[in-house]
């Protein structure tokens, strides 16, 4: 049986799960890029990132976390499972200091063929909304960037975060006004 486009996540983790290598490299191919951006607004930093999927994935194939299809979907799961390593890894620097500001040598969101100009000015403008980002609390970073970037529903935010969905409505709105804020300001230093 061949591995098309429109397999489904059920189905690959079921051939994976019987040894079937070229499926567990489908479902990485499809779910690592989501996966690798989220963790790389999250925390900041591409080493963590790639590090924090890589062990999610690797968790996936070994067994050693247990994907249950009939609590959710395969792609919520692995966010949640990201998020809970960004957190364990951030436990001893929450202790020790501040958030950082975001990594200069991190990848830019968005690359088209646009002129050089346009290029460099979304390029500003993401490191400005990446720095914001990483000013905001941990909470309300993981709902802003689940939602507005992975278009994602309260209710599987609320999942992966393990919130109720006020909690998360409310992380939202509370993280999209600081991050309003924080580019205010920073527009405001700039001129």
């Amino acid at each position: 049986m061949t591995i098309t486009p429109t397999t489904s996540d059920d189905e690959l983790l079921r051939r994976m799960r019987a040894g079937e290598a070229q499926a567990f490299a489908a479902l990485y191919r499809r779910h690592q890029g989501p996966l690798y951006r989220f963790a790389l607004l999250r925390c900041g930093s591409p080493d963590t990132a790639a590090d924090t999927v890589q062990e999610a994935f690797m968790g996936l194939l070994s067994g050693r976390l247990a994907f249950d299809p009939l609590r959710g979907s395969l792609p919520n799961f692995l966010f949640g499972v990201v998020r809970l390593l960004i957190l364990k890894h951030e436990a001893p620097r929450r202790r020790e200091s501040p958030l950082p500001e975001a990594d200069d040598d991190a990848p830019a969101l968005c690359c088209d063929d646009a002129c050089p100009l346009t290029r460099v000015l979304a390029d500003e403008a993401a490191e400005d909304v990446r720095r914001a980002l990483a000013r905001l609390a941990p909470h309300y970073r993981d709902a802003v960037i689940l939602y507005e970037m992975h278009d994602l529903s309260y209710g599987e935010i609320a999942t992966i975060c393990a919130v109720d969905i006020g909690t998360v409505r409310s992380r939202l709105s509370r993280g999209r006004a600081a991050l309003a804020k924080f580019l205010r300001t920073h527009a405001l230093d700039a001129n």
